[in-house]
């Protein structure tokens, strides 16, 4: 892990100095590596699919949902389902010794189809368990083959090959395997479980994102679709989903134009959020400084090359 991070601090640029953010994108997950290089406290952060954080360098303390606060090393990870805020502290950052942890997200529509491959009785119930837990947090202690599956699936974002969409693929699959085969398969299937439960909410899910472009995707559109009234469609997509389908629609905008940003980098902004589905620019900064934590130009020169 040494020479990859060696290699991300040669090419990665800093914006910020608590939780500078690195993004490496993939069509199913997104890799994202943060850095703190000085003191701080209570930072949060939030993410629209399931993720498993793993520390590199330095320490963090966690304070998660209905958990007791926890110390953070490396070589440790912990998963935390989508949409859930995580706040951190950072009681030894320093410029010369900033804390490191890398935050691996992965589609909830992409876990679904690896759940639906299985037969989750055979292959995943009845698998020995291999991870320890803290059950007061599940947090994840040191499983050799996840660790240096991670480390892979790493290596390969920040590799630019022609097989890298396809050996990511089959990684983040293998990856969702032996998280399902843990006690964290309850961390990433909570959220899919309640999407696609419901048909109607994971129809509507589907029409978002074969739509993503379309300006007219209006609530009183995606209710029909669901065949529910505009207030009852409204309440059980948060209920489901836990944000808004606003939210959620814009969400899902702004990974598509992290997306584009990735691959056109001659491209202006305005062009970006035009083609990303928002109808005027400062509408489309506003929602990704909110999403982010920064704004699309900002975004476009942390991002590797």
């Amino acid at each position: 892990m040494n020479s990859l991070l060696n290699f991300h601090r040669n090419n990665r640029k800093l914006t910020t100095l608590v939780e500078n953010k690195t993004t490496y994108a993939a069509e199913y997950a997104e890799l994202n590596i943060y850095e703190t290089h000085t003191i701080a406290e209570k930072v949060s952060l939030k993410f629209n699919f399931p993720i498993i954080a793993s520390m590199l360098t330095g320490k963090k303390v966690m304070h998660l949902k209905n958990h007791e606060s926890f110390d953070f090393f490396p070589g440790e990870s912990v998963v935390v389902p989508m949409n859930e805020e995580m706040v951190i502290d950072f009681p030894l950052a320093t410029e010369r010794s900033p804390t490191q942890c890398l935050a691996l997200g992965i589609d909830a529509i992409k876990i679904s189809e690896v759940v639906q491959k299985f037969n989750q009785h055979v292959a995943i119930e009845n698998e020995n368990n291999n991870w320890n837990i803290d059950n007061t947090a599940s947090h994840l202690i040191n499983n050799s083959a996840v660790n240096h599956l991670v480390e892979r699936i790493t290596s390969t974002f920040m590799k630019n090959n022609k097989s890298k969409d396809v050996l990511l693929d089959l990684m983040i699959q293998e990856l969702v395997v032996r998280l399902l085969q843990t006690k964290a398969k309850s961390l990433i299937m909570n959220d899919v479980d309640q999407i696609f439960n419901d048909t109607r909410i994971g129809t509507v899910i589907k029409y978002i994102k074969d739509n993503l472009t379309n300006k007219d995707l209006s609530i009183e559109l995606l209710a029909k679709t669901a065949c529910m009234s505009t207030s009852h469609f409204h309440k059980q997509f948060k209920n489901t989903l836990g944000i808004s389908p606003i939210d959620y629609i814009n969400s899902e905008k702004i990974k598509f134009s992290k997306k584009l940003i990735k691959e056109n980098e001659d491209c202006r902004m305005s062009e970006i959020a035009l083609n990303s589905g928002f109808n005027n620019s400062s509408y489309f900064n506003r929602q990704f400084k909110k999403m982010e934590l920064m704004t699309p130009q900002q975004f476009k020169k942390s991002i590797s090359s």
